[in-house]
């Protein structure tokens, strides 16, 4: 590590304490700083492994890593040392699915992604959720492999035949023009991991990197929906805080009661609503908190024992690949997870919000079901059209799509 380039962090860790409500504004913004400088650092390879590790050290102790403002400057560092994507040209091929615009949906690209760390063990499901969604929605999946888990998004997807290395920022705008659906591999988009994440996974605590994935997506000035999950309650506001910080456009924050980072499928889930588009205004996290349980989707609960398969990759994909089919039994506790978590995506995002006459000339048959349910989202709606979407194959199209384009 001895080399020009290496820098020395100490100063910045030397203006590192623990903040209170009681710190002077101005010795937060010390703070703030400080960390932007030393994450910047660390993120370029220019700091050695023991300066890394009492960074993380030091935010883990000083319960600096729950502090809205660090956590955002922190996502922000990651952002800007991400690999460059061509943002001009996903913004013309957003043009091209200007067709998909429907209610308040704008064609904006969307996410749905959780921290992982709840230990539940499920099924994949926001993963398959979001190939479901990709039917209706631009779905830009941000994802990795297995931390804690036995299969991982990324898993999961080369499982089902998918290139995910082939998806680099430059083949950005080839994927969208033959696909709704896209997956942008973590470690593609954020090389600077590399000098951070060995470092971070000999340490015996959490560290802030543990909450910055679903908050540095590599297009995030492009996303205009999300669903996050975050594996502990406590985490919710601060999510929710974060996003409003950053000025993000429509964000769903959710927390299933059992500690889950996805919509449960066995009881209630605490949800925290940030839309900036909302009377104009923000709304704060404590006003925009509220529950949902499964039979505000329409269906009953099931305990997590019986959506908790374990599976390696191939064993879930063979479910995947059930699903996509239209193969699953319709009253599958696990279909009705999957149901579940799309339809929060693709009511967050405003395309539920179209009138019936609307869906039925974009092709989407049926009436709308236009009651609203907690939050004031059209989620019996969301489940109508995450139905449709597998079993017309609609789901399957996208999905083919973007793993034919991966090959190519």
């Amino acid at each position: 590590m001895a080399s020009p380039e290496v820098v020395d962090i100490k100063g910045h860790l030397g203006n590192l304490t623990k903040l209170t409500l009681q710190t002077p504004s101005d010795e937060k913004d010390k703070v703030v700083s400080a960390i932007a400088g030393a994450m910047d650092a660390c993120l370029k390879g220019k700091v050695v492994p023991a300066q890394i590790a009492a960074l993380l050290t030091t935010m883990h102790f000083l319960e600096l890593d729950y502090i809205p403002d660090i956590i955002d400057v922190c996502a922000r560092e990651m952002r800007e040392n991400a690999a460059p994507v061509p943002v001009g040209a996903l913004e013309q091929v957003m043009e091209q699915h200007k067709s998909l615009a429907a209610g308040s949906y704008r064609g904006g690209f969307c996410d749905l992604v959780g921290t992982g760390g709840d230990k539940h063990n499920t099924f994949n499901i926001s993963t398959t959720a979001s190939i479901i969604s990709s039917s209706y929605l631009m779905m830009a999946k941000h994802g990795n492999r297995a931390s804690t888990s036995k299969s991982g998004s990324a898993d999961l997807l080369q499982s089902m035949g998918a290139k995910l290395e082939a998806v680099t920022p430059d083949f950005l705008p080839v994927i969208y023009k033959n696909t709704n659906y896209g997956f942008l591999f973590a470690p593609v988009f954020h090389p600077g991991m590399a000098h951070v994440g060995p470092i971070r996974k000999q340490l015996p605590w959490r560290t802030v990197f543990n909450l910055l994935g679903p908050l540095a997506h590599p297009v995030n000035e492009l996303i205009e929906s999300r669903v996050i999950g975050v594996a502990r309650k406590e985490l919710g506001p601060l999510f929710a805080t974060v996003f409003e910080i950053s000025g993000v456009d429509k964000a769903l924050v959710v927390c299933g009661e059992e500690n889950l980072d996805e919509i449960s499928c066995a009881g209630p889930t605490n949800c925290w609503l940030v839309n900036s588009r909302k009377s104009g205004n923000m709304l704060s996290a404590q006003f925009g908190a509220f529950q949902v349980t499964p039979q505000d989707f329409g269906f009953p609960p099931h305990p997590l024992s019986e959506v908790a398969p374990g599976g390696t990759p191939e064993e879930n994909s063979m479910i995947l690949r059930k699903i996509l089919a239209g193969d699953m039994d319709d009253e599958d506790p696990i279909l009705h997870f999957v149901l579940i978590n799309a339809a929060a995506m693709l009511a967050i995002s405003g395309c539920c919000e179209e009138t019936t006459e609307e869906a039925n000339v974009r092709g989407i048959p049926g009436d709308v079901i236009t009651k609203t349910g907690p939050g004031g989202l059209r989620l019996k709606e969301g489940v109508r059209r995450a139905k449709y979407a597998v079993n017309s194959g609609l789901a399957k199209k996208q999905w083919d799509g973007f793993v034919r384009i991966t090959n190519s």
